[in-house]
């Protein structure tokens, strides 16, 4: 995760390419959500890994792309998919069968700011400017503000549940660092093939293990629903991502973050009547505050201007 700073104009494109991706991960809360209705949780981790896996390695025969043998990469990629596979689907999914979508969207918008935290942590080039140390200070306010300042008084399984989605952000922070060490330079499907097929060994027995053979067909509601967050919500939307960062830059990524949790909120309440606190909207208002101080642009022009 090198620099949030690196903006770029965009095209009419790349603002319908943003917009399509937020929609996509917007509606993989709700997917996700539909799926553990019928299937377990380690069960439907599995599916997604494995089905984006099994498609990102048809593009990449398709395109003709070098397959990596090196053990030390599929090495890389084994610690990749832990951090931003195994453990986050994981813990989100379990997170998100006691708490609502829309919330757990909102949390999810943390990681942009655990995301700086950690390259600060690491990286000597992402020490924390006063701008940036804001940003995260205001994010860190957002988070506790949504799941509700009085809920640090008493733990129960929704404040748990709270905390394994913040978990799972946090990992993938570690994850977007790993990449920067170990992973630059690789084709991004190949990177993004990789660290599912390693998700999908970790994954797979997994599921044997903790639920069993599956033994009967899920609705056709949860095999849409699996398809959505699989085909979509992972393998495309990792080669969309990659096509929006190129032709958006990583600082307007950002405004995918911002658009995620509306999306998820929406859809949370229109199919699974969803209604979230007020104190759910204030958070998501600063956390969205500390992701538009961290992006740097606003500032600037407020000082300049």
């Amino acid at each position: 995760m090198r620099s949030m700073t690196i903006q770029k104009s965009l095209s009419l494109r790349a603002w319908a390419e943003l917009g399509l991706l937020s929609l996509i991960w917007g509606g993989s809360f709700l997917s996700i959500r539909i799926a553990l209705d019928e299937i377990p949780l380690v069960t439907s981790v599995a599916y997604r890994v494995g089905i984006a896996a099994l498609l990102l390695w048809a593009v990449i025969l398709w395109r003709g792309t070098a397959v990596p043998r090196d053990l030390r990469l599929w090495g890389a990629f084994l610690v990749m998919g832990l951090l931003n596979n195994v453990l986050p689907f994981s813990l989100m999914a379990w997170g998100q069968l006691h708490i609502e979508t829309g919330l757990t969207s909102i949390l999810n918008a943390a990681t942009a700011v655990f995301g700086v935290v950690v390259a600060a942590l690491v990286f000597a080039d992402e020490r924390l400017t006063l701008n940036r140390g804001l940003g995260v200070a205001l994010g860190f306010l957002g988070v506790a503000t949504a799941i509700g300042l009085h809920n640090f008084r008493h733990f129960d399984l929704q404040s748990l549940a709270q905390l394994a989605v913040i978990a799972g952000t946090v990992s993938y922070a570690f994850a977007g660092a790993w990449a920067r060490m170990h992973l630059k330079g690789l084709a991004p499907e190949v990177a993004a093939a990789g660290m599912l097929t390693a998700s999908s060994l970790v994954m797979i027995p997994g599921a044997l293990m903790f639920d069993g053979v599956p033994t009967a067909l899920p609705s056709g509601t949860a095999m849409l629903a699996v398809g959505y967050y699989a085909l979509v919500a992972t393998a495309f939307a990792y080669l969309l991502y990659y096509r929006v960062l190129a032709a958006a830059g990583s600082g307007n990524l950002m405004l995918c973050t911002l658009l995620v949790a509306p999306v998820a909120i929406t859809l949370g309440a229109l199919v699974r009547g969803e209604a979230l606190p007020g104190y759910a909207f204030l958070g998501f208002g600063l956390l969205a505050l500390g992701l538009i101080v961290l992006d740097g642009r606003l500032t600037r022009r407020l000082l300049s201007g």
